[in-house]
């Protein structure tokens, strides 16, 4: 369907990000903003048209400017739409009972194992319908949205049965289908052990291998395929086994690595070739360097560290090492019930030591390349999806700077305005 031409005009800083479609900014690069003052963005048909200063855009159209609907950004930040690439976001229940626990001091690996943790979602998740977790999902999803995500990565796992797991990526499906909102689906039956499998854990990866990966493939339900490889979930000769057998399917690896202990995750990853490695809070030198030379994106979560009152992952040292280096809510449950983007780039600077331009790259182009989209959003260029945020701030600084505040003023989805003035259009997929 044919749309008006959207045109955004004087933004105080547009944050295009320019010439990173390609690969994923590293090192020194990651500060490179390519920040256009009196910025503006001309739009049709879902997909941005013509990029630069606002007399530049409009001497091009000076003929249609008046067909345009225009969006004034004068005194406010615009940037390519927030990507958030490691989510759980499809699971039933809620664990604020564990929450307690942990205070009193309680370990995440101790709750795990006496029932609760994953098993306790798993036990929810399993027990709802695709209606509820349908609804359950979607009130995430929505808050995404609020807080100016456009595209989520979301995983199964909490199924750890292929009935249940083909049910969250169904769900997952419907919701890519029905919200504004884009999904990409990873398939992560090995996200735990379950309990009947406990003495014998390798029944179960075998159970991963040759019964799940091959119908998840087959029904097109998933397009990555992810593994817990911890010490006392599986090992790192189990997680290569479970990523070398998606790929025989076409289902990209990527690996939950190093979150609890060294376990030479990340030198996995990058033997694997893993698009990304996610975690990495005890990541060894060694694995550091490897997933630098391999250009395996590190999606950091420091989210999940705070909430586990954890020491976060060495983002400076990695992205000092060459690593490029994304940055997700690890939305889940357990360990990072939060939907807020913008309060983890707070904690990237404040407890990572990144900068706010750093910070800004790892959750928009560099989260994108952490799910392989890399050419299509994560930058403000001619020729990409029409995803894009006005936030209610002067610049790029204060959007890490004031923290603890939704800044997001209006989204822009497909080149269509989904949420304005923090309120929700009516009639747009809801």
């Amino acid at each position: 369907m044919n749309h008006k031409p959207l045109f955004i005009r004087h933004a105080k800083q547009l944050v295009t990000l320019a010439r990173s479609s390609e690969r994923p900014l590293k090192g020194q690069a990651m500060n490179n903003l390519n920040i256009i003052e009196d910025g503006s963005v001309w739009i049709e048909n879902g997909v941005i048209q013509k990029v630069g200063k606002d007399e530049e855009i409009v001497q091009h159209y000076q003929d249609r400017l008046a067909e345009a609907d225009i969006v004034d950004a004068r005194g406010k930040l615009v940037t390519p739409g927030l990507v958030d690439p490691h989510t759980h976001l499809v699971y039933a229940g809620s664990r604020e009972n564990e929450f307690e626990m942990r205070l009193k001091g309680a370990t995440y690996m101790e709750i795990m194992n006496a029932g609760g943790g994953i098993h306790a979602t798993t036990r929810a998740t399993q027990q709802a319908d695709h209606e509820q977790l349908l609804q359950e999902s979607k009130r995430r999803l929505d808050q995404f949205l609020f807080h100016g995500v456009t595209t989520v990565e979301a995983k199964s796992g909490y199924g750890l049965t292929l009935e249940h797991e083909i049910k969250q990526l169904e769900v997952a499906q419907t919701l890519n289908e029905q919200h504004e909102v884009d999904l990409v689906s990873t398939f992560m039956g090995a996200h735990a052990v379950p309990v009947k499998d406990k003495e014998n854990p390798d029944r179960f990866v075998d159970e991963v291998i040759t019964e799940m990966i091959p119908e998840v493939a087959r029904r097109g339900l998933a397009e990555f395929n992810d593994v817990f490889c911890e010490r006392g979930v599986f090992t790192p000769e189990q997680s290569r086994r479970i990523l070398e057998a998606g790929l025989e399917y076409g289902l990209k690896p990527k690996i939950h690595a190093d979150e609890i202990e060294p376990y030479a995750g990340a030198e996995l990853a990058a033997a694997v070739g893993a698009v990304s490695a996610d975690h990495l809070l005890k990541a060894s030198d060694q694995g550091i360097q490897a997933m630098a030379e391999k250009e395996v994106v590190a999606v950091l979560l420091p989210g999940t560290a705070f909430f586990l009152m954890a020491e976060m992952a060495q983002g400076r040292k990695m992205v000092d090492a060459g690593v490029p280096v994304a940055l997700s809510t690890d939305c889940n449950p357990g360990s990072s019930p939060t939907v807020s983007l913008p309060l983890i780039m707070n904690l990237g600077c404040l407890k990572m030591g990144m900068t706010p331009a750093e910070v800004l790259t790892a959750v928009t182009i560099n989260a994108a390349h952490a799910i392989c989209r890399g050419h299509e959003i994560g930058s403000i260029e001619v020729g990409k999806k029409a995803d894009l945020v006005i936030f209610d701030v002067p610049n790029y600084m204060s959007l890490s700077y004031l923290y603890g505040v939704n800044h997001a003023q209006t989204v822009i989805k497909n080149g269509r305005v989904v949420i304005e003035n923090r309120i929700k259009r009516s009639g747009v997929n809801a």
